[in-house]
């Protein structure tokens, strides 16, 4: 999903040499809403019960952990839900601050190598503060979903010479490398701290599976809240479907059933303290046509913390965290472009992410944590892959120009290849900020 596309000033867009935060956080996963889902290998880090580790991909794909890892955030019905402002600022703030490491990642690679630099930016569009110390103006501006360094190499209003051995287009191919490679370093070394202070500040969630699917909210003057269903009810059945235990795909079948059957009845079999009842709920219809019933639904599961006994042993709860975080991510890439035809209206943008980062803001620390560390390695991963706009675009150009022995490629053919690609960059965000907020509940419930 595109989490962000910024313009290196206010009114034009970047030029080959500003390093922007353009990152698709695609279709990784984060545990999302299961009508938004994308299929993942069941992944085993840190895990308690003996049941089969599952794995919980969701609409965002942010990849989260999998196996018989928490999955810390309910699922909604039927679209994105921002939920308190304080939740929304948290998600915020989290986006915010992985920007600011990556792009800290490139300034210090330039800064501490001598290379010039001249913006610092938080942020895209209009200036709203700023100021200059030793050459380099930092400023934050409008939309907080962004983020730039800036380098005076191809500024037409620079008055350093062209010739500058320390701009960044005049440096040798390494040093090149060095920083346009810093800000996926960053997110990487952001992620696993991340990682490492949830081990040893609240432990690891581990999840122990029963059968059933739990209604952990159920939304006022809903079809639910209308047929008597109640938060903390379990679903055990649904139309004479015995549901299993806790698996890829179980809160998934009652999504799918619903969402067939709209202002048809559904029958459940639910559990209710020590009591099981049965009863039909008729789904509402939704604009798109499809079923709702106004409530979130999330695996039935007991959660317990795994904490460390002494710091190696955090060490080793963190890395194997950190590594099982990176397979998803890295599978669900791999399995988005396998399925692209199928996975590409999944694609998400700022607004899904922060309604998501929301949600999992409401629901619990850890959630947050795990949110914060797939963000960063969805932010490197995405920005690794060799298309314009992105650092791996950047990096793909300077490894041609080293395998042509030292020839760089003609400056407008460099230029108009970046331009495409940002171009592609700022239309798909702006296609998908207005696509996910008409998805956002309170907007949907207006239509």
């Amino acid at each position: 999903m595109l989490l962000h596309f910024s313009p290196a000033s206010s009114t034009s867009p970047p030029s080959p040499s500003s390093f922007t935060s353009n990152y698709f956080l695609h279709r990784l996963s984060i545990s999302r809403p299961p009508y938004l889902e994308f299929p993942l290998k069941p992944r085993t880090h840190l895990f308690k019960s003996t049941s089969p580790p599952v794995s919980y991909s969701t609409k965002t794909k942010l990849l989260y952990p999998s196996a018989n890892r928490a999955d810390f955030r309910s699922y909604a019905l039927p679209g994105f839900d921002f939920g308190s402002v304080e939740s929304v600022l948290e998600a915020a703030g989290v986006l915010t601050a992985i920007i600011v490491v990556h792009e800290t990642g490139h300034f210090l690679a330039a800064y501490l190598q001598g290379i010039r630099v001249s913006k610092f930016a938080v942020g895209f569009g209009p200036i709203l503060a700023k100021f200059n110390a030793n050459d380099v103006e930092y400023s934050i501006r409008a939309f907080p979903l962004g983020g730039f360094v800036g380098f005076p190499d191809n500024d037409p209003d620079s008055d350093i010479p062209d010739d500058d051995a320390n701009l960044l287009k005049n440096r040798p191919i390494l040093d090149r490398v060095i920083v346009i490679s810093a800000g996926v370093v960053a997110n990487i070394i952001f992620a696993y701290a991340i990682i490492f202070t949830q081990v040893l500040s609240v432990g690891l969630p581990v999840q122990e599976p029963f059968s059933g699917v739990l209604v952990p909210d159920v939304r006022p003057f809903s079809a639910a809240s209308r047929d008597g269903l109640l938060p903390g009810d379990v679903i055990l059945a649904i139309n004479g479907i015995q549901l299993p235990e806790t698996g890829p795909r179980v809160v998934s079948q009652v999504v799918d059933i619903i969402k067939k059957n709209p202002k048809r009845n559904v029958f459940l079999k639910v559990e209710r303290g020590k009591q099981d009842f049965e009863f039909g709920v008729t789904p509402d219809e939704n604009v798109d046509g499809t079923g709702k019933i106004g409530v979130q639904l999330s695996p039935n599961i007991k959660i317990t913390k795994l904490r460390p006994d002494n710091i190696f042993e955090a060490f080793n709860y963190a890395g194997k965290e950190f590594w099982g975080l990176t397979c998803n991510v890295l599978d669900s890439l791999k399995q988005t472009f396998m399925n692209f035809s199928q996975s590409a209206s999944k694609v998400s943008g700022p607004v899904a992410i922060i309604a998501v980062g929301a949600e999992v803001a409401r629901s619990t620390v850890d959630g947050l944590y795990e949110f914060a560390a797939l963000l960063n390695l969805n932010l490197a991963v995405i920005n690794l892959l060799p298309l314009p706009a992105l650092d791996g675009g950047s990096l793909a150009l300077v490894l041609l120009e080293a395998a042509r022995g030292g020839r760089k490629l003609p400056l407008e053919l460099e230029q108009r290849i970046m331009s495409s690609g940002i171009m592609f960059v700022l239309l798909l965000g702006l296609f998908l900020i207005v696509r996910d907020t008409l998805n956002l509940e309170f907007i949907k419930d207006l239509l």
